[in-house]
């Protein structure tokens, strides 16, 4: 370990570490400590590197657009990444029309549950003012974004500050159920019911799977399934695909392959390739068109911010997206999900692992038993000093070990990254006694 920080640490217990490595540069798939130690990218840096550390390629593109404009406003003004993107993401995103600009993730879903409360407004239909979302959810760390995930394990602290978004249940073999599994029918026929009352304005969900709720993969239809419901009790429905499209799961848009198309999708993370700063709220047409009318009608979107579509982060997606195109990466992605997908059945064999769930380039491991109920340190801390000691980063979510690798990552640091990760919990079975 490096130095003492002064830094406040995201969702980091800061009296258990008395100092972080000081990351010096990044060599393609390896972070480089201070102290020489190269440490094998196992979480993407949270899951918004694709290409790996210091590409050329996107490094250069960031460094072209700031000697020509570093920072333009969209507030009466445009600039041509900007224009750029939006026909690209548009290209990439069936049924959508129109991208707002944002500056991450959560303020991407901030943006869309604006748009989906004042769209039925300018429709006049105020009664549809209710927004339900997925039990399990994340949608971010913002006011709004917790409101509309609440997720107890992340938010319990803030709940009575934030607004009510009613909660319908979701599939899957869940931590905060006791591993309970719960079924995609009769989760459907809840959320049918819920719907049925006509007051809903959106029904938020992640896209695929729910990441931040420990790898929740969607069972075959059951997404599809979702947005029929929808359709039938006129709610629109808002996909977050920030940590899931790109190709984390497989697809650059993900509701294509779940048979979802939305009325509201966001991207983030991967959008730049980890290169810069930026979330982007698709809508389709339809919603689009209740925000326009006479200045005194006042159907406007009544938000912004300072850095809404940045001249450096659009530049760094647009070259991000070039890349994707020439690289053919979603292909690429296929062939390396198999090779991280073959590991599941190590992992699963092992005494300290409850259940693996895995699709396209991220793996879930999730630990169980009373050894790891009340460890005298997070399990996100022993689990970091024992990958390190084996040269992989890792993060924690929980109890769940994520293995959230840059989408390029060759199949022999996939190897390597998994061999890695399999020492890591067989020596956290012996710390743990």
């Amino acid at each position: 370990m490096a130095r003492r920080s002064r830094v406040w640490h995201p969702n980091t217990q800061m009296s258990e570490w008395e100092s972080f490595d000081t990351i010096v540069r990044g060599e393609g798939m390896h972070l480089v400590c201070a102290d020489g130690t190269r440490l094998l990218d196992g979480v993407a840096s949270m899951w918004c590197n694709v290409w790996g550390h210091s590409r050329s390629e996107m490094a250069r593109a960031v460094s072209r657009q700031a000697a020509q404009l570093a920072h333009s406003p969209l507030f009466n003004l445009t600039h041509e990444p900007a224009e750029m993107l939006a026909d690209r993401l548009v290209g990439i995103a069936p049924g959508m029309d129109a991208v707002f600009y944002s500056d991450n993730g959560s303020t991407a879903m901030e943006v869309a549950a604006k748009m989906a409360i004042q769209y039925w407004t300018n429709s006049g239909e105020k009664k549809r003012g209710a927004i339900v979302s997925l039990q399990n959810g994340y949608h971010g760390d913002t006011f709004g974004a917790m409101s509309i995930g609440n997720n107890p394990k992340f938010f319990s602290g803030f709940a009575r500050y934030t607004f009510r978004a009613d909660q319908v249940p979701v599939p899957g073999r869940l931590q905060n159920r006791g591993g309970m599994r719960r079924d995609a029918g009769s989760c459907l026929e809840a959320a049918e019911r819920r719907l049925a009352r006509g007051d809903v304005a959106a029904l938020v969900m992640e896209s695929g799977a729910q990441m931040a709720g420990g790898v929740n993969i969607f069972p075959p239809r059951y997404q599809a399934g979702i947005a029929r419901i929808c359709r039938r009790h006129g709610a629109l429905l808002i996909l977050d695909e920030v940590a899931t499209g790109f190709g984390r799961l497989g697809s650059m848009a993900e509701y294509v392959a779940q048979g979802s198309r939305p009325d509201i999708v966001a991207f983030g993370k991967m959008l730049t390739g980890g290169y810069a700063t930026l979330g982007a709220t698709l809508a389709s047409k339809r919603v689009a068109g209740a925000f326009l009318g006479e200045y005194s009608d006042l159907r406007h979107l009544f938000h912004g911010h300072t850095y809404t579509g940045s001249p450096l982060a659009t530049a760094a997606a647009l070259e991000n997206m070039r890349l994707y195109t020439r690289h053919r990466l979603i292909e690429r992605v296929a062939a390396s999900s198999r090779v991280l997908g073959g590991f599941a059945g190590e992992f699963a064999s092992m005494p300290l692992v409850a259940d693996v769930r895995h699709r396209g380039m991220v793996m879930g491991i999730e630990l169980g038993g009373g050894r790891i109920a009340s460890p005298a340190r997070s399990i996100n801390r022993i689990v970091y000093d024992i990958g390190r000691n084996h040269g992989i980063y890792l993060r924690t979510l929980g109890n769940v070990v994520m293995l959230v690798p840059p989408l390029s990552m060759g199949r022999s640091d996939i190897r390597r990254l998994c061999a890695a990760a399999l020492r890591t919990v067989a020596d956290l079975e012996t710390v743990l006694g």
